[in-house]
């Protein structure tokens, strides 16, 4: 019998995070410095058991969140899951880990760009204009821009 899971835990791993995120083509440099203050990250596994060596298990990274700070405002600075796993629901379960977090907080909005709108339209996201939110919005420099790259700002109000 074979075992596999995913699990979903805090990191502090920023660096693979950022991998994760540029493997996945959002717009991210492991040597760019952090602009927000983050405040807590998570990773999405798939654990599956190592048939070479008893009791051991190997750990794939599939998924990632950032919740960070930025102009006192709570912003999404990455969230990613790998290709086949994006009809798993783990988009929405790190999602929701982040709003909660920003709940526990008292936190009253969430920022984030968005290169898939719809997802997040559905978690109850809607669209905002970029001088409505805190300046995050780094796409204009980016040469994939307008071109076969379309994001919106979004906002989610907590409650």
């Amino acid at each position: 019998m074979s075992f596999e899971e995913i699990q979903i835990t805090v990191t502090n791993d920023y660096e693979k995070l950022v991998e994760l995120f540029i493997k996945n083509d959002l717009e991210f440099s492991v040597n760019d410095e952090v602009p927000t203050d983050l405040i807590k990250l998570w990773k999405a596994q798939k654990i599956i058991e190592n048939k070479d060596q008893c009791n051991s298990y190997i750990a794939f990274l599939i998924g990632g969140c950032v919740l960070a700070k930025r102009q006192g405002e709570y912003i999404i600075d990455g969230i990613a899951v790998e290709p086949e796993y994006r009809k798993s629901k783990l988009g929405k379960s790190l999602l929701e880990k982040a709003i909660d977090e920003v709940k526990k907080l008292g936190g009253k909005q969430l920022f984030l760009v968005a290169r898939a709108p719809e997802f997040f339209r559905k978690q109850g996201f809607v669209t905002v204009e970029r001088n409505d939110a805190p300046n995050f919005f780094e796409c204009l420099t980016c040469p994939q821009y307008g071109k076969d790259c379309f994001p919106e700002v979004m906002k989610l109000e907590i409650k």
